[in-house]
């Protein structure tokens, strides 16, 4: 029988009042309370916070505090990844976000979704879908990344943007919902 929790991993609809999810989300949050007081902490200390509540961590990854996400285990950075202030993470599936990455304040990745039927809704049922960001993405302050969406390498997606689909390698998208408005640089 699988738990509740192989089914929030696996996309499947989950009760996100498990007890066992519960817990996962209590841990982590007192992890992101030491994290989010390590601000004046040198970058070594800060680090190893890092790999001690994130799935895996790159080489001179920098998350500035304060920092949130619900498990923190599902998310995965690549070598020199920044993520800036006030960066939320919903990461009920997995969430990778590649090599050399740059994040604005303010930024949401979410893989959380509910279900769009109300009577499904009602149910207290929720599920989720990835988030992929490639290597050598610029993603300005304020944009919502949707559940689902794979951001291919090179690409920027514009401030206040909301992306709902995937975007190209080397594509620049803005707007809500998020459009290409320049691919490859030209």
């Amino acid at each position: 029988m699988r738990t509740q929790k192989d089914r929030m991993l696996a996309g499947e609809p989950y009760d996100a009042g498990d007890p066992e999810l519960q817990a996962g989300q209590r841990a982590a949050q007192a992890w992101l309370a030491r994290y989010n007081a390590s601000l004046g902490q040198a970058p070594a200390a800060r680090l190893a916070l890092l790999r001690e509540g994130l799935g895996a961590v790159g080489a001179g990854v920098d998350v500035r505090p304060p920092f949130h996400c619900d498990y923190g285990c599902n998310i995965r950075l690549g070598d020199g990844v920044f993520l800036n202030f006030n960066c939320v993470i919903l990461d009920v599936c997995e969430v990778v976000i590649g090599a050399r990455t740059q994040i604005a304040p303010g930024v949401q990745i979410l893989t959380a979704e509910h279900p769009r039927d109300p009577r499904q809704r009602a149910t207290g049922l929720e599920s989720g879908r990835p988030v992929r960001i490639g290597r050598n993405v610029w993603i300005g302050a304020g944009a919502l990344i949707l559940p689902g969406v794979t951001i291919a390498d090179d690409a920027l997606v514009g401030a206040g943007s909301v992306v709902t689909r995937d975007v190209p390698a080397g594509a620049t998208v803005v707007g809500n919902p998020a459009r290409v408005l320049v691919r490859d640089g030209g």
